[in-house]
């Protein structure tokens, strides 16, 4: 792919403007050939392979920062799904495993590694029921490791079992990391229809059908767009859609540039740009910000989901256009935490969980970074779960959950993590019981979209 230098010239004005980054770039690395049969013998397999290959992926990233003056947020590293390599550990195994990815991560100086994962919409292995088993410990004891497990699909149904125990996990998880605010949570994401490419954490994994090693890239901007949408405050939606557009051709293309050189540099394959615009907790950099700029008094307005579906749907045509790969999630991120426009909305009352959820079935992922009251059963969480992969499993789109049940904390409150993270406001959550339909277990059937033979 050929690039104009003036399309590079300009994304320089937009990082010293506009907030725009690179936000992550993330090697994939398979673990397939790392199974011996012994823990202690594949552990340090995987250790050493992640040490090998990505021993130059920081200074490679940091070197193509300098030479085009384009800030890379985040170095990171996704892996196979552990419970594959991994299929005959042991909880405690699977512990050590995780004790080991966190020294490997250290080691070669990413942000977080990402892989931690497990895919059961179908049903459990040995291995798989062990990995979960150990994530409250593995997950609660470690910095830089995070962990996914998807429980269902448009194909396969959702695996009800599942959820009740990732649920379980999600409420040991917090009171592990009670004294951190419940941390260890926002590092632990629960999808339906996880793809294989998503270069964000925490639900990055590199998937079964990906090569050796790869770079994806996720790209950012949600500051480019917003400058670009408050300069025409007249345009009508289609006009405002074209504006969109033209912005996120351009950001996109930067990406590219930036993860082909990424991936040249180290000898390995250049995978896909993700199209996400991803905020932070910075002023000017938030997706809140740009649903208000188009027009909305606050995010939870009545118009608030179409707002979002234009946004997302302007943001992957432009995109489209603008790369040779895209994939990942590829849309607009709505982390509560992580944006400052959507916290205040939550401070004010005027962004609720269910509203959230309706926000969902139009935009990229799903109920993120979202903070609710310590004393949640588990089974209002699962029945949370449930309903988010109900909307990603009939609309056939990726869907997740990356909830914080925080000990001590009540509506009103917030919890305070720093840096991307941000703050978390506690929200209310429905209190009326699920468990008797949750507890049913077993698996809700595929949709009739899922027969596409």
């Amino acid at each position: 792919m050929a690039f104009d230098i003036r399309e590079i010239l300009e994304t320089v004005r937009m990082t010293e403007v506009e907030h725009f980054d690179i936000r992550t770039t993330t090697m994939g690395i398979s673990l397939r050939d790392c199974s011996t049969g012994d823990a202690r013998t594949t552990i340090e397999k995987i250790y050493n392979k992640i040490c090998r290959t990505a021993e130059k992926h920081v200074a490679t990233a940091k070197e193509v920062e300098m030479k085009y003056g384009i800030s890379i947020a985040n170095k990171r590293i996704s892996i196979t799904p552990v419970s594959i390599p991994c299929d005959f550990f042991t909880p405690a195994e699977f512990v050590q495993l995780a004790r080991r990815l966190d020294d490997a991560a250290a080691n070669v100086g990413v942000d977080f590694l990402a892989g931690f994962s497990a895919l059961v919409q179908k049903g459990f292995t040995n291995g798989d029921k062990a990995l979960i088993e150990s994530i409250p410990e593995a997950i609660g004891t470690t910095q830089r490791v995070c962990s996914s497990i998807n429980v269902g699909s448009t194909k396969a149904g959702i695996n009800m079992d599942a959820i009740i125990a990732v649920a379980k996990v999600i409420k040991d998880l917090a009171e592990r990391t009670a004294s951190e605010g419940a941390i260890g949570c926002a590092k632990f994401v629960v999808f339906c229809n996880a793809v294989e490419d998503n270069p964000f954490v925490a639900g990055a994994f590199h998937g079964v059908t990906e090569p050796e090693t790869v770079i994806n890239v996720g790209i950012s901007g949600p500051g480019v767009v917003l400058h670009a949408i408050k300069e025409a405050p007249n345009a009508d939606l289609g006009e405002l859609s074209e504006i969109i557009k033209r912005m996120t051709f351009k950001i996109t293309r930067a990406g590219e540039l930036i993860g082909r050189e990424v991936a040249r540099l180290q000898n390995v394959e250049f995978g896909i740009v993700d199209l996400s615009l991803a905020p932070t907790p910075a002023p000017g950099d938030s997706i809140a910000d740009i649903l208000v700029a188009m027009g909305l008094e606050d995010v939870g307005a009545c118009g608030t989901t179409a707002a979002l579906a234009m946004l997302n749907d302007a943001v992957k045509k432009g995109g489209l256009m603008a790369s040779s790969y895209v994939g990942g999630l590829s849309g607009a991120f709505i982390p509560v935490s992580e944006d400052q426009g959507m916290i205040a909305a939550v401070e004010k009352g005027n962004l609720s969980l269910e509203k959230l959820e309706a926000m969902t079935c139009v935009c990229s992922v799903g109920l993120d970074m979202v903070a609710v009251p310590g004393d949640t059963p588990w089974e209002n969480i699962a029945g949370l779960i449930a309903d988010e992969s109900a909307i990603g499993m009939i609309n056939n789109k990726t869907t997740a959950v990356r909830i914080i049940p925080v000990p001590g904390k009540k509506i009103g409150d917030s919890v305070d993590y720093g840096g991307l993270l941000g703050k978390a406001p506690i929200m209310p959550i429905r209190n009326l019981s699920s468990m008797k339909f949750i507890t049913r277990g077993g698996r809700i059937p595929a949709p009739t979209q899922g027969l596409t033979n």
